[in-house]
């Protein structure tokens, strides 16, 4: 099938890339010209595992091109995907003017029936304005449809290509057939094409993220009163995940959630629920918690230096929101090191994907560093702030070595207090009481 795929962002270009890999010919459109000359080259601009691959693969046997030819790509296409940014604008809510100028373009430029697909995130009514605007400036017939992503970053590949579901919001038939024929090579093990109402299905992906928001900032207070009542946090996660109607994932106490969809989603759907006049407690209070979670733990840091931190060097491990991804959007880390900054204190940082993108953060007001070890160096502490699998299990008596003095603040909770504690560490976490074999200087 012809599909073209406009915006080459995150999702675009996850999306565009696996459906050239199901055999059809993807046409990704984008107007950075720098960027498409890279990904002309193979070299992608963000890291998802397994993505530089199916790209490579795809554009030298001919299915996957990349082009600022809005126009071309429309007009040799029948289904286009619109896969634009929707970033968060002041009052919470979803900027859609990149949405709207596109569906203007696509209309000047269709040639026949089209069925456009609003990608992107956007909240309920959308796809009603997109057929407004297309109509008002096409006579062709078309279709719109919503169908959201359900990507997580650094599976994004695994997720597009072994869909949990596939959710198409359609008011039309033929539509909705093209669109189970671009899908039906995804679900060949039996996971559900949902055919819903198109308000129902853009619904359906901010309730979604909201829910699983929710989620975490959940299990983040009840951490927070563990602490307080000398429970352990870990074992209480333990005994609610078991309950088969609760389950495990996302249910881990940390700093929690960031990215460009939790944070965005929530407050869009706040948003949404302002403007129609409904109540949104639930969602207020999961975003305050959220924000409030790193502040809580760099309460902790602040605490152990009795309020001062000027003059003090952190070693941190990890600045990309979540493992397996280059991604700082709304992370911990930029709320965490900037407030350190702010009292006087020095960074000196690692990541294994993501140090690039805090270069264009940070600049030169942090150190960064070749290895995680190099971080350590006369540190006063180090502050764990994303769980990559490196981290897990590091030379612990270098790691000691290496600090000014033996203290860790694990934002992620990687170790058991009472083995840190054994190796000679002051360890601090979410959710857990501190074990201290050592005395404090």
């Amino acid at each position: 099938m012809k599909i073209s795929v406009i915006g080459t962002g995150y999702v675009g270009l996850v999306a565009g890339t696996c459906l050239a890999e199901m055999g059809n010919d993807v046409i990704c459109v984008d107007n950075n010209q720098a960027k498409l000359d890279l990904l002309r080259k193979g070299i992608v601009p963000i890291y998802e595992p397994g993505l530089e691959e199916l790209i490579k693969t795809n554009v030298s046997e001919g299915r996957l091109t990349f082009t600022d030819n809005l126009d071309a790509a429309v007009k040799e296409s029948l289904v286009i995907f619109i896969a634009v940014g929707t970033p968060q604008g002041e009052d919470g809510s979803a900027d859609l003017s990149a949405v709207f100028e596109v569906a203007k373009s696509i209309a000047l430029s269709m040639n026949g029936y089209k069925v456009i697909v609003d990608k992107s995130t956007v909240p309920v009514g959308t796809a009603e304005r997109v057929t407004e605007i297309i109509k008002a400036n096409t006579d062709h017939d078309f279709d719109v449809v919503s169908n959201p992503e359900f990507l997580k970053q650094g599976a994004a590949v695994d997720d597009f290509l072994k869909p949990d579901r596939v959710i198409i919001g359609s008011e039309s038939q033929k539509a909705t057939e093209i669109m189970q024929e671009i899908y039906s090579p995804f679900l060949r093990t039996g996971n559900p094409v949902i055919v819903m109402d198109v308000k129902s299905a853009e619904m359906s992906k901010y309730a979604a993220n909201a829910f699983l928001a929710t989620k975490i900032s959940f299990i983040n207070e009840i951490a927070n009163l563990c602490e307080k009542v000398g429970a352990d946090a870990e074992h209480v996660r333990i005994g609610m995940s078991t309950d088969r109607r609760i389950g495990s994932q996302f249910l881990f106490p940390g700093l929690g959630y960031g990215g460009s969809c939790f944070p965005k989603d929530v407050k869009a759907l706040i948003k949404i629920a302002q403007e129609n006049g409904c109540a949104s407690k639930i969602l207020e209070a999961a975003d305050e918690i959220n924000k409030n979670q790193r502040l809580l733990f760099l309460d902790k840091i602040l605490d152990y230096f009795n309020g001062n931190v000027s003059g003090k060097k952190f070693a941190v491990w990890g600045l990309a929101f979540k493992p397996r991804t280059n991604d700082m959007r709304e992370a911990p880390a930029i709320t965490i090191i900037s407030k350190l900054l702010e009292k006087g204190a020095s960074i000196s940082a690692y990541d294994p994907k993501a140090m690039d993108t805090a270069k264009e953060i940070f600049g030169d007001s942090i150190e960064y560093t070749k290895t995680n070890y190099d971080a350590l160096k006369d540190a006063d502490a180090l502050i764990l702030l994303t769980e990559w699998n490196e981290f897990r299990r590091p030379d612990f008596d270098k790691v000691k070595d290496m600090l000014k003095n033996p203290v860790i603040f694990d934002g992620r909770n990687q170790y058991e207090p009472e083995r840190m504690a054994q190796r000679g560490f002051e360890y601090f976490c979410v959710g857990k009481k501190t074990v201290n074999i050592l005395v404090k200087n």
